[in-house]
């Protein structure tokens, strides 16, 4: 009499085991990975601006200065060089002496037409972006765009004035509205004030939602009590 077939009970036993192994074994490399690229991206972007600074700015130091003329190589040699220099730049020119030869450069600068149009375009994103106006994205709000219904996130920027207030005849706010994933190109935006929602949340937990596409969501006030710090989902 034939007899009956086995179960395969230890062989499925043992595939769900392996199966659950892969499994944990990817979700393990997911949230390191989540932890290792940030980390990594940001030491080799540090690095490689080090190591161009040094290959513009040590070239110009005099051999006798150089650590290597002693056998001794020190990386960011130049980006300190660079930094004693710009901060001796700035000393110079904050004094009466100083700001003549500036004021005698940028007269120079004057007439040249093209260098003109780049040394001003260049000046002004220079001075916007290390401007330490206290008006500079303070708040973080909520504006009805492109439609009703729709809120995305922006930035206050300062109250409207001049023309534009003058030809609306209501008081108006100037927001900046970033993009997704890059915050540095959007919109400008004139806005009622009565039609902005201010966020409790700060302007970088605004910009990590923004760049993470909504995936890292800061947490409320009762959530950061509690010590929550980042909801992800």
């Amino acid at each position: 009499m034939a007899q009956a077939p086995r179960p395969k009970r230890k062989r499925t036993v043992r595939k769900r085991t392996t199966l659950g192994l892969l499994a944990r074994m990817r979700g393990n490399f997911l949230t390191g990975l989540v932890i290792v690229a940030p980390v990594g991206l940001t030491i080799w972007l540090i690095w490689s601006v080090i190591e161009i600074i040094d290959a513009q700015v040590v070239p110009l130091v005099p051999q006798i200065y150089r650590p290597e003329t002693y056998g001794y190589n020190v990386p960011g040699f130049g980006v300190i060089i660079f930094l004693l220099f710009t901060a001796l730049v700035g000393y110079l020119a904050r004094g009466i002496f100083g700001r003549q030869i500036l004021n005698w450069g940028e007269a120079l600068v004057e007439r040249m037409p093209i260098v003109r149009s780049i040394y001003n375009g260049l000046k002004q994103i220079a001075e916007t972006i290390l401007s330490q106006s206290n008006n500079s994205f303070k708040s973080a709000c909520l504006v009805e765009y492109p439609r009703r219904d729709i809120w995305a996130v922006a930035f206050i920027s300062t109250d409207t004035k001049g023309e534009v207030a003058q030809k609306v005849n209501e008081e108006m706010v100037s927001v900046f509205l970033p993009t997704t994933p890059n915050p540095t190109s959007g919109f400008l935006l004139f806005v009622p004030r009565r039609d902005i929602i201010l966020l409790d949340m700060e302007v970088e937990d605004a910009a990590k939602l923004i760049i993470s596409a909504g995936l890292v969501t800061p947490p409320t006030p009762a959530e950061r009590a509690a010590g929550i710090r980042v909801v992800g989902k």
